[in-house]
């Protein structure tokens, strides 16, 4: 027998909150007449471990959220960035495709900018895990952009490129026969003084290493404008490793002979005396005879080739001992320099503060005539020559050139400036000698034995 029943269940949530549910249940009666109904409570305990889940994932969400809406506005910044730039590359473009003025830099910096985007364009592509409208988009413009340039690059339809560049060329060609068509004066006789003075020089020519070898860096090198017998050349060659003090020295009958080192005849200048020797690498073979500064004195001594026999004469008030030598050449107080009018000696004086002196030399009777005082510091100058009573002073560019940049007239007492480059082989040059004979610089550089021909201005 069914039997209906009214159930009535009080949950008790917190001690102050009563909640009452009523509701009907069918139930039966046993064989006893007892009233059997089966009631299935709701399981009332809170699930306090998934609310705690609930609230750690919100968190995180939270978190991914806001991360992920700062990278939005990165991108959009970025994006922002990226669209002016496109929107300049594109105004630039549309200059050179409308025929505005461009050069080849023009398209150079535009491909460096284009390259960049592109770059850019594609790590903030990688940076995005996937495909982007947005981004795809303006990768695709920056590639079109990039197609353009090179199109008008190669086009140019105006021309403008090529016609500067065969311009260039052409310019670069005319200006080459410029120098290889400079108008060269005519031919000065040797031993004539009718000409303006130095115009040029040309590359050192390496004759060939001194007899001793690469150690002996010290030296000088020349011929004798006024040789004894006028049909026999002779030139000498003085080597050493050590710039204080030269002892032997070489002659040759002809350039062959000096070149094949063969037909040699050496002197040796300190068997006599060891005060005979020379003192720095000025020295010079004039008419038969070494002019050279004898060792550790302010003397001129004289040496015949043919019979060894020396003379001397005292150079007065000049400085020895490397007092006032050339610059980064040491010893060379006095440096003997022959040309078109005969024999000088270059020295100076503590009187004159260690200013260049130009002596002339009387070779008939050997005696020192007139002197002429410069204004130019002799240890600021790295040699110097003479032509035809000018003084020529020469000093260092760089490590590969000289500069003939000083000039004083003996017949005006007139100073003046020139610019006349030479090239170097090594970085100093030890001697230099000019010989009227031939029109030519005869250079000592460390060790190598070089010359040098000079044209000369026409006289005005």
């Amino acid at each position: 027998m069914a039997i209906s029943f009214l159930l009535l269940i009080v949950a008790i949530l917190e001690p102050s909150t009563q909640i009452s549910i009523s509701k009907a249940f069918n139930g039966t009666v046993n064989s006893d007449g007892v009233c059997v109904c089966s009631v299935v409570l709701p399981d009332t305990t809170f699930p306090a471990d998934k609310m705690e889940y609930l609230e750690e994932t919100t968190l995180e969400l939270n978190i991914s959220v806001q991360a992920e809406i700062t990278k939005v506005k990165e991108y959009g910044q970025t994006l922002s960035v990226y669209a002016s730039q496109l929107v300049n590359l594109t105004q630039r473009v549309e200059n050179i495709e409308t025929g505005g003025s461009y050069t080849q830099l023009d398209f150079e910096l535009l491909k460096l900018e284009i390259r960049e985007l592109v770059s850019l364009t594609a790590q903030l592509k990688a940076t995005l895990n996937g495909s982007n409208a947005i981004i795809d988009q303006l990768y695709d413009e920056v590639e079109n952009m990039s197609l353009i340039v090179h199109q008008l690059e190669s086009y140019d339809r105006n021309n403008v490129l090529q016609i500067r560049k065969d311009m260039a060329a052409l310019r670069e060609q005319l200006e080459e026969c410029e120098r290889n068509q400079a108008v060269t004066p005519p031919p000065i006789d040797y031993g004539s003084c009718k000409h303006g003075g130095i115009l040029r020089v040309t590359d050192p020519f390496i004759v060939q290493q001194n007899w001793m070898g690469s150690s002996y860096q010290y030296g000088a090198w020349g011929k004798d404008p006024v040789p004894l017998h006028s049909e026999q050349e002779q030139y000498f060659v003085a080597a050493s490793t050590q710039e204080s003090s030269f002892q032997t020295f070489r002659f040759y009958p002809s350039y062959d002979d000096l070149l094949l080192y063969q037909n040699w005849t050496e002197r040796n200048l300190g068997y006599s005396s060891y005060y005979n020797r020379a003192q720095g690498a000025g020295m010079v073979v004039y008419n038969n005879s070494m002019y050279y500064n004898c060792y550790n004195g302010r003397n001129i001594c004289r040496y015949n080739v043919d019979t060894g026999a020396i003379e001397k004469r005292t150079l007065a008030n000049a400085a020895y001992n490397n007092r006032f030598s050339y610059y980064n050449v040491n010893y060379q107080d006095m440096d003997f320099a022959v040309d078109e009018t005969g024999l000088w000696v270059i020295y100076s004086t503590e009187q004159h503060a260690g200013r260049m002196l130009l002596s002339k030399i009387d070779t008939e009777d050997f005696t020192v005539g007139r002197t002429w005082v410069t204004e130019q510091f002799k240890p600021s100058v790295t040699n110097a020559f003479m032509i035809c009573g000018v003084l020529y002073a020469l000093r260092p560019v760089d490590t590969q050139t000289e500069e003939i940049f000083y000039t004083f007239d003996t017949r005006t007492g007139e100073e003046g400036q020139a610019a006349v480059r030479m090239e170097k082989v090594m970085e100093t040059l030890r001697s230099v000698s000019y010989n009227p004979s031939d029109h030519k610089l005869y250079v000592y550089n460390d060790g190598y034995l070089v010359s040098y021909d000079i044209t000369f201005k026409p006289d005005q």
